[in-house]
């Protein structure tokens, strides 16, 4: 299946049946009058988020969606059948965009999440409605209310707990399979990633989905590489996990082009809690690799880990490091949202 994350499609909903202007008229029955019925409501346009799709690929050979008509009212009192409604199922994690591709309409992050986007318009009253005391034969009926229609875009932001960020060949494709049953291309070029993948990693019982996306380059900003376009699919992780190649000639140069890169894409991104690790432990001597830590960890004031995804050395260490940083994001969210609503610990 082919990785899509940005769809535009067309949306309308089903019109209103017009009124019926009808009138009774019966053997042996001595009154008649109006009886005419209204008309049926039109189909809704509803999206629905669901768990078991990752992509929005669909979208690209169905891009209108159309809610079906409501019929007219008929004589006898009837009420025309409404329109049938149309479902559009969407991935968890989408956010639905106007035409301008900026203005947010709806962001589907809950599994089973529903949105109408288009109503479907009202019925129009049969002649029924209108007689009166001085109008006992009204001829007069509503047309059904207008549909609503509208362009919007879809763009999918995957829902990972934690995101792998690096330069292209840092080994994070190596780790992700390392680390989950997640089977990505793995080569010893750069940008063997081209779109993202998902694992579920599980340590001490516990599991959290990991994110890895293709690597970034000096002036990905401005469009070089692949750019920043799948930047957006981290943006919803509770923390980075900054990935790089041990054998880099300066690792912090290296560290400080990835930051620069994600600054100048959205500055959400650089306040994320964040985890160093050089990879690929196990392509130099240990002694080598415990050097380049020392001058990585000076030269940006952090801890750094080793890991190796082809020996597994470190990993079930960082696994830990991300699982606590999670579960203290999540905390520190709950609590904000608790002192919100007037909580007081």
């Amino acid at each position: 299946m082919k990785f899509l994350d940005e769809a535009k499609i067309y949306v309308r909903s089903g019109r209103g049946g017009a009124g019926s202007v009808s009138f009774r008229r019966e053997k042996y029955i001595e009154y008649g009058g109006p009886d005419g019925g209204d008309g049926g409501r039109g189909g809704d346009i509803i999206l629905e988020a669901v768990e078991n799709l990752n992509t929005l690929i669909d979208f690209r050979y169905q891009q209108h969606f159309k809610a079906e008509v409501g019929m007219h009212g008929m004589g006898r009192n009837r009420t025309g059948r409404g329109g049938k409604s149309i479902t559009i199922k969407v991935p968890v994690g989408t956010q639905v965009l106007a035409e301008d591709r900026e203005t947010l309409i709806v962001d589907m992050i809950e599994p089973g999440q529903t949105y109408m986007i288009c109503r479907g318009g009202d019925g129009g009253r049969g002649n029924t409605h209108f007689k009166s005391s001085t109008n006992q034969a009204p001829r007069r009926a509503e047309e059904g209310w207008p549909a609503e229609e509208m362009w919007v875009w879809l763009r999918l932001k995957l829902i990972a707990d934690a995101g792998l960020v690096g330069l292209p060949n840092a080994g994070k494709s190596t780790f992700l399979a390392a680390s989950s049953h997640a089977r990505p291309k793995i080569a010893d070029y750069p940008f063997t990633t081209l779109h993202p993948q998902l694992g579920v990693v599980n340590v001490d019982d516990h599991e959290f989905v990991l994110a890895d996306i293709p690597g970034l380059i000096e002036g990905a900003s401005e469009g070089k590489g692949i750019g920043t376009r799948f930047l957006g699919h981290i943006e919803r992780c509770e923390v980075l996990v900054h990935l790089i190649d041990c054998a880099e000639e300066d690792p912090v140069a290296t560290y400080n082009t990835v930051r620069e890169e994600l600054e100048g894409y959205a500055e959400v991104l650089v306040e994320k809690p964040e985890i160093v690790a050089l990879s690929k432990a196990d392509q130099l001597l240990p002694e080598m690799v415990e050097e380049q830590r020392e001058i990585l960890e000076k030269g940006i004031g952090k801890k750094v880990y080793i890991v190796s995804g082809a020996t597994h050395d470190g990993l079930k260490e960082i696994h830990r490091e991300i699982r606590a940083h999670i579960e203290g994001e999540r905390e520190r969210r709950a609590m904000e949202g608790r002192e919100e609503e007037g909580f007081q610990p």
